[in-house]
């Protein structure tokens, strides 16, 4: 299978490193390259694009803002120097975030994640896993701490607690959490609500992970985490879809 792709990014030695690893990765082709997303606009109306490698910090209309208005059938891989929008990409559902400088390895394991997704779409009753693919939820997110860009599974978060403009992230297996600059607010909106659920104006916890609740608090080993009353209604509504136990 080959994917046609192209690329947007209004620093030529970005486009020009890009170009070159889309010519040596043998499923990808070439329709072109733009220096903003003003002039790919009109183009990209006439010719639909598989696959975009679109970066974020542009003038007149940033990366973000054109990727709402592409449609489903392309998917966009985000290039850019600036981690603090790696967050803002689920939203709109990206296929993947390149920080800059962007390796060739790296680049090829996006490729494919692309080149992965259309196949899966090709197939037999393909209606079917896209519908399911819209609905599919991320399985990481990209943390910015102190100077680093970090990305979480988030099948291993434990819970997240927020101290002021701060959150820090307890994941299991690892004896310190991950403390990043961004709000309790900032962070819920980011994680699924499939998975993730609020019990307290502090503290977000993963239910998957719960072993022990007492006393209405939730034990992760020696550490107590509160279910206050103004969260306790929709945090029994979300147990009591796996509840065993006879409701009061």
């Amino acid at each position: 299978m080959i994917l046609t792709c192209a690329i947007i990014d209004d620093e030529p030695l970005a486009v020009s490193l890009l170009e070159s690893y889309v010519n040596k990765t043998p499923f990808l082709k070439l329709s072109g390259t733009y220096n903003s997303a003003v002039n790919a606009l009109a183009e990209l109306e006439r010719e639909t694009v598989e696959l975009l490698f679109l970066d974020i910090q542009m003038p007149e209309l940033n990366g973000m803002e054109f990727s709402r208005m592409v449609t489903y059938d392309t998917r966009i891989i985000f290039t850019t120097a600036f981690g603090q929008y790696a967050l803002d990409s689920y939203k709109v559902n990206a296929l993947d975030y390149l920080l800059k400088p962007i390796s060739y390895p790296d680049f090829l394991q996006s490729a494919q994640k692309a080149l992965q997704w259309y196949e899966l779409l090709r197939k037999p009753n393909a209606h079917i896993t896209e519908t399911a693919d819209k609905k599919q939820e991320p399985e990481s997110i990209f943390i910015k701490s102190e100077y680093k860009l970090i990305q979480i599974e988030l099948a291993k978060i434990l819970y997240i607690e927020g101290l002021k403009d701060y959150v820090k992230i307890y994941i299991e297996d690892q004896p310190r959490p991950i403390l990043s600059l961004m709000s309790m607010k900032s962070m819920e909106e980011s994680l699924p609500a499939s998975r993730f659920v609020r019990v307290h104006r502090s503290f977000i916890v993963q239910p998957e992970k719960i072993k022990v609740i007492e006393r209405n608090r939730i034990v992760f080993g020696k550490e107590y985490i509160p279910i206050s009353d103004s969260y306790k209604d929709t945090f029994n509504a979300f147990l009591s879809k796996r509840s065993l136990l006879p409701k009061t």
